[in-house]
């Protein structure tokens, strides 16, 4: 619940504090004294749209502090922690919880969330743990398909809810299976195309047969074929030069004969053995490197012509396959992975027929979760209907029938049913929506009669009203009044109100004044008791506060409704 709020230059407030706290609190004051501004603030503590015409005029921002009463470790003080923030423990595992909003002028906004700053978007998450508010607008709202069905689901609880997520995991696994069919079937007669170029391209690898940096080899294979006689004869060449046939001095001979006469020299000086040593090295290199030239020429012997075209020939393929693919390590990669993608994209036809039959199959399931909640929802609907017009007679709407009807309607992911909320004013009508059934008035206590009974069932911290009495009058008042109090056993209940009928049932009487200048400031806020709230309550009843008989009502009103507490 909330404990107290501080409004600062917020539309004519200047400055003022509001003592909140249990039970119920009855706002007063005359019109235009600031009394909506109260749920102005709420709604900007609560992440709502901030507008810069609700800065006060000639002031640079409006700023709203709250204070909140809150589970110490629920859910509540879990979002304010995951945001940054924290709670302030207060003993009983309750803690407080400061929320913060400024809007200045020129439209920026800020917020803070446990002492610390966060997104707006923080406050509209815990918005919905911590507070509804109802006022003109949500009377509208009322009037929406998608209203009226949340309230249903509301009173309903668990087996609604329970009903609800199943059918919504349903609903999710058709439409996803629906979107993957589709995409397959949509792009069936590419990915054939596909099929059929990988096909080829495939075959044409295989047929290849590339090897890993062949088109390298080639490359210097054909150059080499290419300069045969050059190459011939520069290694001729250096045959004769290592090892001649002829008489002609050949090195081979020249450092035999060099190693020989060191040997016969060494006798006498032993440092020439090493160097004979050296020269027989020498001679071994050389006869080794001349088999190695004859080797070569022997080779560049059995190439010609014919080799040379077959490399070439070789060389062309591979470029090919390099033009298509982009390189010859590309055209591998394709052969060693591509046959995993065919099967894939040959797969199509089986895989069609194993979506379509797991669509049937979850379509199965989505009916039977549909044919759940819809069952759900009418026994509640039943149920609801039954309570809010046991509460309309005791909101002076003694022959109203309210009926929440469930249709088929379309499928959503809410479900496939119609949720509306029709009213019969008076025995013998039919009953008709409540956008057309019902009057302001009427459709003031249709949603209070609604709020009683679904909180009986899943209560809310704190709920706000904004003039919820617009409209109403004399015996319906009071009865606004008195289940404004009832709902207050269960929930915090802030009531915007003009009529002393309502605020004589709260326990908490607050009154919201302008000062001389036109502005409320914190001394024009006060927690009404005694002779100030009997005069506050003759004022709004005769317009006279202190008219001896509007006091005198006020008196019987007061103890009406501490007769009824």
């Amino acid at each position: 619940m909330i404990e107290e709020m501080r409004l600062r230059d917020l539309g004519v407030i200047a400055d003022a504090t509001l003592p909140l706290g249990t039970g119920f609190t009855a706002i007063t004051g005359e019109t235009g004294a600031g009394k909506t501004m109260v749920v102005t603030g709420l709604g900007l503590l609560l992440g709502e749209r901030a507008d810069s015409g609700a800065v006060r005029s000639g002031a640079a921002a409006a700023a709203v502090d709250g204070v909140w009463l809150v589970d110490e470790h629920g859910a509540v003080a879990d979002r304010v922690r995951d945001a940054g923030g924290d709670v302030d423990p207060v003993g009983g595992g309750r803690a407080e919880l400061m929320l913060g909003r400024t809007v200045t002028s020129e439209g920026r906004s800020r917020a803070t969330v446990g002492g610390r700053s966060a997104p707006v978007g923080v406050l509209s998450d815990l918005a919905d743990l911590l507070i509804v508010v109802h006022g003109q607008s949500d009377q509208l709202r009322l009037k929406s398909a998608a209203a009226q069905r949340d309230a249903l689901d509301r009173f309903a609880g668990a087996p609604v809810s329970d009903a609800a997520g199943r059918y919504r995991t349903a609903f999710d696994r058709v439409r996803a299976l629906t979107t993957e069919l589709d995409g397959l079937v949509a792009a069936r007669d590419e990915r054939a195309r596909e099929a059929a170029d990988l096909r080829e391209a495939l075959a044409e690898i295989e047929d290849a047969d590339p090897q890993p940096d062949e088109d390298t080899a080639l490359a210097q294979r054909a150059e080499r074929l290419a300069n045969v006689e050059q190459l011939r004869e520069a290694a001729a060449l250096a045959h004769g030069a290592l090892s001649n046939e002829d008489d002609a001095p050949d090195a081979s001979t020249l450092v035999a004969e060099s190693r020989r006469a060191l040997e016969r020299a060494s006798g006498s000086d032993q440092e020439l053995q090493a160097l004979a040593e050296q020269a027989a090295d020498i001679g071994y290199r050389l006869a080794d490197l001349a088999t190695a030239v004859a080797s070569y020429l022997a080779d560049l012997d059995d190439s010609g012509p014919a080799e040379l075209a077959a490399v070439e020939e070789r060389r062309a393929l591979l470029a090919g396959l390099v033009r298509r693919h982009g390189s010859l390590d590309a055209a591998l990669e394709l052969g060693r992975v591509g046959a995993l993608r065919l099967a894939e994209l040959e797969d199509d036809d089986s895989r069609v027929e194993r979506l379509e039959a797991e669509r049937s199959a979850a379509a199965a399931d989505l009916d039977a979760a549909a044919a759940e909640l819809t069952a759900a929802r009418m026994s509640a609907a039943e149920r609801l209907g039954a309570a809010v017009t046991e509460e309309l007679r005791a909101l002076a709407l003694p022959d109203a029938r309210l009926v929440v009807s469930v249709t088929p309607g379309a499928e959503t992911a809410a479900g496939r049913d119609d949720v509306a909320i029709l009213l019969a004013p008076h025995p013998g009508a039919d009953p008709r929506p409540v956008s057309r059934g019902a009057s302001g008035g009427e459709l003031s206590r249709v949603m209070l009669a609604i709020e009683v009974v679904i909180a009986s069932m899943d209560p809310v911290p704190t709920f706000v009203f904004d003039e919820v009495d617009a409209g109403i009058g004399g015996a319906a008042a009071i009865e606004v009044g008195r289940r404004l109090a009832r709902l207050a056993e269960t929930s915090q209940v802030i009531a915007v109100t003009h009529l002393a009928q309502v605020a004589a049932f709260a326990n908490n009487h607050l009154s919201v004044v302008k000062a001389n200048d036109g502005s409320v400031t914190s001394s024009s806020v006060r927690r009404l008791e005694g002779e100030a709230r009997e005069a506050e309550m003759a004022r709004l009843l005769s317009g006279l506060a202190d008219s001896d008989a509007a006091v005198t009502h006020a008196r019987e009103l007061l103890a009406l409704a501490d007769r009824t507490r």
